[in-house]
This record gives C-alpha cells, sequence and structure tokens, in this order.
C-alpha cells in the first residue's frame, strides 16, 4: 500500500487508500499542478514477474485499453484524465466521485427495518441503464462486468456514478481478453455464469444486464442473491423478490428476474430492452413457451378441419333420426 504523502509520476499526491484489492488498490489523491483537484487513482499489480515478455505484452495492452477508458464522456461515468506506470504498477487516474456507496445505503436500509423505495430505485436504475448503454454502443462495445452496489455512488447532487471499471472488456473482433484495467471476475452474487470461465467463458452486454439485475434485486430486498453458480445446482434457490418485499411492483419483479436468468439468451437482448421492460414503456416478454408432445397426423386433420368434420356428424345424426322416425 502506498503511504500518505506518496508523490506519483511527479503530480499526485497520495491522501488515503479508499478500497483494496488481489490486483492493487484504489487512492484519493490531490492533483498538485490543479490546486484544489482531487482525484481516484486506481492501482494495477502487473505480475507475472517470471515471464517478462508477458508483462511487456500486458502493459502494451494496458496503454491501448486505458486510451480507449480516456476518451469516455458521460455524466454517470467517472472522467478517465491521465495513465502512467511506476515500476511493476500501473496506474489509471479517474475523477474522484463525493457521496456514499449503494451499498452503504442498503445496509443503513436494513438496519432501521425499512426498504429502499421503488421509485427512488427505479430513478437510479434509469441513469445506470444510461451509462451502460452509452458503453454498449462504443465501438469496439464495451462491457463493465462488475457492476454491484458498492461499485455504484450516489452523489450530495442526486447523481448516480458508476465508478469503477475494475472489470471492464472490450468486445474487439480480433481480441476476446479481459482489458489489463480489470483484473479479476467480479463479485459472486452479481456474476453471471457465463462469467465464471474468465477470458475463456463467452461475456457480452448480457452480462452486464444479469449483473445490474442482481444489483436491483439487492437494493429492493435488502439481500443479495445467491450466486449463479448455486442456483445453477438449486434452481428454487432464488427467492422471487416479492418474496422478500411485497411492496415490489409485479412488473419490476418480472423484469428483474428476466434479467437474472442463467442462460443469455433468455436475458433482454439489449440494455435498451431491459430499462423499456423494468420502467413499464414496452409490452412484458412473452412467458416461456411449454414443451409439448407433437400432434399425431389424425390431431393435425382433426384441429385444421374440425367445423367441417362437426358438421358433417351434424348432418349424419339428422338423417340418422329421420330414418328412424319413418322406419
Amino acid at each position: 500500500m502506498l503511504k500518505p504523502g506518496t508523490l506519483l509520476h511527479g503530480r499526485y499526491r497520495i491522501l488515503r487508500p479508499i478500497g483494496r484489492g488481489g490486483m492493487g488498490a484504489v487512492y484519493e489523491a490531490e492533483d498538485t499542478l490543479l490546486e484544489g483537484r482531487r482525484c481516484a487513482i486506481k492501482e494495477i499489480l502487473l505480475g507475472f514477474e517470471a515471464d517478462p515478455a508477458y508483462r511487456e505484452q500486458a502493459r502494451a495492452q494496458f496503454y491501448r485499453e486505458a486510451s480507449v477508458l480516456a476518451r469516455l464522456d458521460h455524466p454517470n461515468l467517472p472522467k478517465v484524465s491521465d495513465y502512467f506506470s511506476e515500476g511493476d504498477r500501473d496506474y489509471l487516474v479517474m475523477d474522484f466521485v463525493p457521496g456514499r456507496d449503494l451499498r452503504e445505503l442498503i445496509d443503513e436500509a436494513r438496519e432501521s427495518g425499512r426498504f429502499l423505495d421503488e421509485r427512488t430505485v427505479l430513478s437510479w436504475a434509469e441513469q445506470l441503464c444510461e451509462a451502460l448503454d452509452y458503453l454498449h454502443r462504443q465501438n469496439p462495445p464495451i462491457v463493465h462486468r462488475d457492476i454491484k452496489p458498492s461499485n455504484i455512488k450516489l452523489t450530495p447532487d442526486g447523481r448516480i456514478k458508476l465508478v469503477d471499471f475494475g472489470l471492464v472488456k472490450l468486445l474487439a473482433p480480433d481480441e476476446d481478453r479481459t482489458i489489463t484495467v480489470l483484473q479479476g471476475r467480479g463479485t459472486a452474487a452479481y456474476t453471471p455464469l457465463e462469467q465464471y470461465g474468465g477470458d475463456v467463458g463467452h461475456t457480452d452486454i448480457r452480462s452486464d444486464i444479469y449483473a445490474l439485475g442482481a444489483t436491483l434485486y439487492h437494493l429492493l430486498t435488502n439481500t443479495p442473491p445467491p450466486d449463479a453458480r448455486q442456483r445453477f445446482l438449486k434452481p428454487d434457490s432464488l427467492i422471487p423478490p416479492r418474496a422478500l418485499n411485497p411492496r415490489i411492483s409485479p412488473r419490476v419483479e418480472r423484469a428483474i428476474l428476466n434479467a437474472m436468468a442463467l442462460h443469455p439468451d433468455d436475458r433482454p437482448p439489449s440494455i435498451a430492452a431491459f430499462r423499456a421492460e423494468l420502467l413499464g414503456t414496452a409490452p412484458p416478454s412473452p412467458p416461456a413457451a411449454v414443451w409439448a408432445p407433437p400432434e399425431s397426423p389424425w390431431e393435425v386433420l382433426w384441429r385444421r378441419h374440425r367445423l367441417l368434420a362437426l358438421a358433417a356428424l351434424g348432418i349424419f345424426v339428422l338423417a340418422l333420426l329421420i330414418t328412424l322416425m319413418h322406419g
């Protein structure tokens, strides 16, 4: 860990650590070239000390992909303003976002015996959808892969910020690797099944839809959902949201459960589609089809010509009655 007062890149003075993980840490720092500006600095340990060639390749990837993040500009995302390397560490400099993260608000609500208001949560969800839609529309698309309450901040002016790019993945057509800035695989309760494969697993924008659905589940129920591996082994382990918080509307419950489908093909195809379903601006998804055995040829004939058959039967019965009456 870097000590307070450490000067990085001849410019950024460390104030305090904000968070720490297995691949590095995040610090609050002051920019000595712009008086009064505070920033967040994400530290990434390169590792792989025994393989200099791989370290060189990883660092080149970091610079290439950090430059992509630096071009992003959206009100619900922190602005990446600088990136550099010192020793065996890479650093990403972003806006420091004041406020409280949503995990803190969940814990506060649970401790006071209440739930967060659905309308408030939906207003946050709408802002998150705007940020994710922006990321997914980049060329190539950017998948965040680490959406969770502790990575979302509510600023003093009421704006939502998705603050950590820790697991971002660029969906380049010729490259399917996690970008260096994002070491790791996400947090279990919010991670879809396909993401457990790491770089081998196939993740796309629908992985973010799952994570957002799981985050909304936690926000509205005060309970984190079971992880996807547990749900795969025990399908009934996911308790419907309204069973935990009856004040959740059926529409919102349905949208969350659709987003959290284990198979990506069963989720909404885009953030826009999920947002429409969540906010009620589009018809709900049709219910899943129920399997039925194939029809026999006689059943097909009956279904297609039943009116004609019934008419013929009626004529036959009428003729039989007339015959009996005059017999």
